[in-house]
């Protein structure tokens, strides 16, 4: 049966831009908000937002830098059944970039973070609340942090903001179910009073898995993707876990049409999902920027045993 805290967040062309630097047109971007928009979900990712003067708007699509302009374009007269927002990375973000929550078709802006960087993130997180907006955390490359030093910034995001939720992210598709019943709790022992979240990454085949075993213990806050699509190996598909769910007031028709409508051709155009090359970086805990650009070099891309022994014996392979 359903939790009713349960919410659902679609990063469909967020996450899916990492692979065509965000490359969407508005034609497609509307597609899936309609459907999204149709079928339940709480929460919809409409991109990056970031300055233009660290992306080249030339080489990086609308949806790096997600104006309040291009939402309104993306929404018409739709009414809105569910949240809007963006995520911002440390950095690559200005205060001016960010309107005020009233001016903006924007309910909300995740803060994408390491843990090294959480002081800025709270920083960040701060402004943004301050700005009228929902405001989340998500933590990367969750499996490459230290324990002690995890317990420390959940703390101080705990003491320190009024964010909604803070997010379990497995950018590496590392986690096993064990890790992630382990960081679930970790998290709700020194998040008193915020939202646990998970998104996971598909390189072990185990993003829808690995956000069941993080609902059964506990977490309410649970992203995924249309057609699993997101950087490298990809994300928890967004049809599944729907269908998992059981919410009634979650719809499955609206996805399975715009992907039928959109994502059958746009796979034939761009590549995701599981993939050897993606596997071996997620069991080795690796990020997949090495296997993407694997994937990029038509005499190599298939070799995945000679991937495999350049990435396990590193020493013996320096000069490549």
């Amino acid at each position: 049966m359903f939790r009713k805290e349960i919410k659902v967040t679609d990063c469909t062309i967020r996450d899916g831009g990492l692979i065509n630097k965000w490359q969407f047109s508005h034609e497609l971007v509307r597609k899936v908000f309609l459907a999204v928009n149709q079928s339940g979900v709480d929460f919809m990712e409409m991109g990056y937002r970031a300055t233009t003067k660290m992306f080249d708007p030339k080489v990086y699509g609308p949806w790096r830098f997600t104006t309040d302009e291009d939402v309104r374009k993306i929404i018409q007269d739709t009414p809105v059944n569910m949240k809007l927002g963006v995520m911002v990375d440390i950095g690559r973000v200005e205060e001016d970039d960010i309107a005020p929550c009233e001016e903006s078709p924007l309910d909300f802006i995740r803060v994408a973070t390491y843990i090294q960087d959480i002081d800025k993130a709270i920083t960040l997180a701060n402004h943004i609340d301050s700005k009228g907006y929902m405001s989340f955390i998500n933590i990367m490359a969750i499996s490459t942090a230290g324990e002690f030093e995890l317990c420390e910034a959940l703390q101080q995001i705990e003491s320190e903001t009024n964010v909604t939720t803070v997010n379990i992210v497995d950018s590496f598709g590392f986690l096993f179910s064990e890790s992630v019943h382990h960081l679930v709790k970790l998290f709700q022992d020194n998040l008193k009073t915020k939202n646990v979240g998970i998104h996971a990454h598909n390189n072990q085949q185990l993003g829808f898995a690995n956000t069941i075993e993080a609902i059964r213990k506990g977490a309410n806050y649970l992203d995924a993707t249309i057609s699993g699509i997101g950087r490298g190996a990809g994300n928890c598909p967004l049809e599944l876990l729907l269908s998992f769910l059981k919410n009634p007031k979650f719809s499955l028709e609206p996805i399975l049409q715009v992907f039928e409508d959109v994502f059958l051709d746009l796979r034939k155009k761009i590549e995701w999902g599981y993939l050897i090359p993606y596997m071996i970086t997620g069991i080795l805990n690796e990020h997949p920027r090495i296997a993407i650009a694997l994937r990029q070099d038509p005499e190599n891309r298939d070799k995945y045993a000679e991937f495999y022994r350049t990435m396990t014996t590193p020493e013996s392979s320096s000069d490549e």
